[in-house]
């Protein structure tokens, strides 16, 4: 299965979309890249990296031709980009996005497509806290999980076409149902990322002679911590505003395994702590045995410069409501 496409319009530039743009063109994947903004300075940014062949603020500009569309905004501009791309997709062309929920993608832009698309909601398990443009590296999916989530009426050979894109660009891919995909993520990625807002949120609230030293002596715990509370808080408002079920549903079980962590300490339930942390430390092992850990930063991946780009056509239009 070819995983070459003729244009990609990527809808949004943060630090998913620039990886794609990175690793696509090193892979020889696409012929044309368009980048969709709703941001001049962001725009002038992706420019500045030679990250595409043409930019625009026009999102209906950049789909127009492609043959394949990745939504790379905040999930909470899904529904407008989708009113606005909606009329003027290619026939045939594969629309598909990177947000960390698929049961809100779905409800909101699967409406506004026309029957002449495919539609394969994605989901690339991959990221750092940086944002931005200047924050992909090619390398950012490589050994990395992206997880499909088409539906029934989806032709196999498109879905296996977009799982062959992924591939080439180092991801492991797996396809699944979107809300079981949702609930997944909630307790692998969004709770995690609740408590660590949380609880750097409590230090900020700390009194200024406190909250120095917290930071002063931080160790790896807390530091670790606020590496994943540096991440991008538009992306994470929306991802717990349209994951709210899912979210609740694992919070709550959170809440409880907490309360009995918390009588263990207050009675000095010392066996019962043991029991638990020896527990946690044998997933810890599983994670790194199955390859998604390592110590090294940005998951050991080196970067590369960003190649120069193949076409110079250019074109600014207003509108496009994304990232």
């Amino acid at each position: 299965m070819s995983a070459h496409f003729r244009k990609l319009a990527l809808i949004g530039i943060g630090l998913i979309g620039s990886s794609i743009a990175l690793a696509a063109r090193r892979q020889g994947l696409v012929d044309v890249i368009a980048i969709a903004t709703r941001r001049q300075e962001t725009l002038d940014e992706a420019r500045d990296l030679k990250l595409g062949d043409i930019y625009t603020l026009d999102a209906a500009e950049a789909v127009r031709g492609a043959d394949l569309v990745i939504l790379c905004a905040p999930v909470g501009a899904y529904d407008a980009l989708a009113r606005i791309i909606g009329p003027v997709l290619e026939p045939g062309a594969i629309i598909s996005d990177v947000g960390s929920v698929k049961e809100h993608v779905v409800k909101v832009v699967a409406p506004h497509l026309p029957k002449t698309v495919y539609f394969i909601p994605g989901h690339p398990i991959a990221g750092t806290e940086h944002s931005g443009p200047s924050a992909g590296f090619a390398e950012l999916f490589a050994g990395r999980w992206c997880v499909l989530t088409p539906g029934a009426d989806v032709p196999a050979d498109k879905t296996e076409k977009l799982a062959a894109f992924w591939r080439a660009m180092g991801s492991k891919v797996e396809s699944m149902d979107a809300a079981h995909h949702d609930m997944v993520l909630a307790i692998t990625s969004h709770i995690p990322h609740l408590v660590a807002y949380n609880i750097v949120g409590t230090v900020a609230d700390l009194e200024t002679a406190t909250q120095s030293e917290v930071i002063k002596f931080s160790a790896s715990g807390f530091r670790d911590f606020t590496r994943i509370a540096a991440s991008d808080p538009v992306m994470w408002r929306d991802v717990f505003l349209t994951n709210r079920d899912a979210v609740l549903e694992m919070l709550g079980r959170f809440l409880e395994d907490l309360s009995v962590l918390q009588r263990a300490v207050r009675t000095g339930d010392g066996a019962s702590l043991e029991a638990m942390f020896t527990r946690t430390r044998a997933i810890r092992r599983s994670i790194i045995d199955a390859g998604q850990e390592t110590t090294a930063p940005d998951f050991g991946r080196p970067h590369e410069a960003p190649p120069e780009p193949t076409v110079t056509f250019v074109r600014e239009h207003g509108g496009g409501d994304d990232a």
